[in-house]
């Protein structure tokens, strides 16, 4: 982003409190982000999501505010934790008690940053949208599959 050129610029930068990830504040230089998040920057008033380029480097794509207020997470698991609570754990290592019961593993669910609730879910089907994550084929969109062990997908929009 070119805001800062020197780590001791760097560090000025993130020790006053200025760069947000998913709606916390960061003051670690080092703090690692990964696909999906939202990076705030609240003096500058500039929003950002990072996805991955078709080489598989990670791409700062600059959004608006309303996008900045939500995040799409891939379902990885459903389980059962202690007496019986229904869980899901989203790709980035969210769990989240008691989801909707049509959610199921390889959906993809709209988080709200602010409150961690579950906004809408996408069916993982074919013919959808989806977003490769991984692979020679990373940071590619196509038209999801019929099979879902041939790809390793994270299902996007519709």
């Amino acid at each position: 982003l070119k805001y800062s050129l020197t780590y001791n610029e760097t560090k000025k930068v993130t020790m006053s409190r200025a760069i947000k990830v998913d709606g916390k504040v960061r003051t670690d230089m080092c703090f690692p982000t990964g696909f999906q998040d939202v990076v705030t920057i609240d003096k500058t008033g500039e929003f950002f999501r990072m996805l991955f380029d078709v080489k598989g480097r990670f791409l700062i794509h600059r959004i608006k505010k309303e996008e900045a207020s939500y995040k799409l997470c891939g379902v990885k698991s459903l389980s059962t934790a202690a007496k019986g609570i229904p869980v899901l754990i989203t790709h980035d290592g969210r769990t989240i008690r008691y989801p909707d019961p049509l959610v199921k593993v390889h959906d993809t669910i709209k988080l709200d940053i602010e409150s961690s609730k579950i906004l809408d879910h996408i069916k993982f089907e074919p013919g959808n949208l989806a977003y490769i994550t991984g692979g020679q084929n990373c940071g590619r969109l196509v038209s999801s599959p019929t099979k879902r062990s041939t790809l390793a997908l994270s299902t996007l929009c519709t």
